[in-house]
């Protein structure tokens, strides 16, 4: 109990004298506010980007490989003329491996053919993305449908003249009522809306549904070359549930140079990606922000401890005296030093939560901006309130024993 009332006194003390040198408290905090702040809106902006990525990774699905001709890993050093002379993924391959793999959930073929109108009656939608798919392509796919559904086996099958649409496109389309049923305009044929996709929204590495128009495989087969390489043909193949995804793609490695007919020794004529892959490159450059936010922040929590310190033994200078009366009337050594330490914390303190309300308000302001949800967790508010406590007690341990050391006569004395 004497503790605890040693420590209320020790509050009062230092709450005070912070009230009565505002100005000299608002510079102190000033330091301290921009390095909390700078930290963690540098940790809130990785784990928004990090977040927003990996949202849009997820729509790859995460135990899905691509069988494509390039790779989706590149650098400085990119022999992309060793990639060029590779053959497109073609329907001998996708029919081949759907014929022979073990592991595999689902397979699906699929090209993007190009950016085009897409016309109902007057309204019109330019740069809407079409693509055609196989009979699987919404079991290798992660997303819903707003209204309607996918198309069935048969009529992927009898490459009938349906399709999959986007929000944004039916949104143009038909403002005023429901889109399944209708009939659009694509690639000069007439096509029956069977589905509407979910809206999904601006996403970061451009993967969205919100402006594509999905064709069946078959349908665009009477219009196109659909193993052109000019509309990146690739397979994707989602393993079994259960099975690692480690030994599927070793399968599908397999079973593609035995397709292919490649010799043992030769180099593999095709990739076999993995959305593994993209976020593995993520976390590198993410480390890498971090650190440099690390870095910077704590540089400005270091130009603002100095500050506090600084502050802290004018503090105890100005009160030489009243520490001196303290102690002659029998005021501890801890008590002194209590009072000084609690000062010192307290006001790091207000300088960290003053920066995690700016950052606070930043989120508001990247949202309203951009339309962006900003992550800001409570581990990242607990970690910029444990860096204030820190750098409190860093700054403000030295001055605050050196005012318990002090001879009581002699600090009495001292004007």
């Amino acid at each position: 109990m004497l503790f605890l009332k040693l420590l209320r006194e020790s509050f009062l003390f230092a709450g005070d004298a912070l009230r009565q040198n505002k100005t000299r408290t608002l510079l102190s905090l000033l330091g301290v506010t921009i390095g909390i702040f700078t930290i963690i809106a540098v940790q809130s902006a990785v784990d928004t980007l990090r977040n927003n990525l990996q949202n849009s990774v997820n729509k790859l699905g995460n135990n899905s490989i691509y069988v494509q001709k390039w790779p989706w890993v590149g650098g400085s050093d990119f022999p992309w003329w060793k990639y060029l002379q590779r053959p497109e993924s073609d329907l001998r391959d996708f029919n081949e491996l759907s014929r022979r793999i073990t592991t595999a959930e689902a397979l699906s073929y699929e090209i993007n053919i190009d950016n085009r109108t897409i016309k109902y009656k007057s309204n019109t939608v330019e740069g809407a993305q079409v693509d055609a798919a196989s009979a699987d392509h919404d079991k290798t796919w992660n997303f819903d449908f707003e209204s309607g559904r996918y198309f069935t086996d048969m009529e992927s099958k009898t490459g009938a003249p349906i399709t999959n649409i986007g929000y944004d496109i039916a949104q143009n389309l038909f403002p005023d009522g429901d889109a399944v049923g209708k009939q659009i305009k694509v690639m000069g044929r007439y096509v029956t809306v069977v589905g509407v996709f979910s809206k999904q929204g601006k996403d970061m590495l451009g993967i969205s549904t919100d402006k594509e128009v999905l064709l069946p495989l078959n349908f665009a087969r009477n219009l196109i070359d659909i193993q052109s390489s000019k509309y990146g043909p690739s397979i994707i193949v989602r393993g079994k549930k259960g099975i690692p995804t480690d030994d599927v793609e070793s399968e599908i490695k397999g079973l593609m140079r035995s397709i292919r007919r490649l010799r043992p020794g030769a180099d593999d004529n095709f990739s076999l990606n993995r959305t593994t892959m993209i976020t593995q490159q993520l976390d590198d450059l993410f480390k890498v922000v971090n650190i440099a936010g690390a870095i910077i922040g704590g540089f400005s929590i270091l130009v603002g401890g100095f500050g506090i310190a600084n502050i802290m033994f004018v503090s105890v200078k100005e009160r030489t005296n009243i520490i001196g009366i303290q102690k002659s009337l029998g005021a501890k050594n801890y008590f002194i030093l209590l009072q000084f330490l609690i000062e010192s914390v307290l006001l790091c303190f207000v300088g960290g939560i003053i920066g995690l309300f700016f950052v606070y308000l930043a989120t508001f302001a990247v949202k309203a901006a951009l339309d962006v949800q900003v992550i800001l967790d409570a581990a990242n508010i607990s970690r910029g309130l444990s860096y204030s406590i820190i750098i409190g007690v860093i700054a403000g341990i030295i001055p605050a024993y050196s005012a318990s050391r002090l001879d009581p006569v002699e600090a009495i004395r001292t004007n």
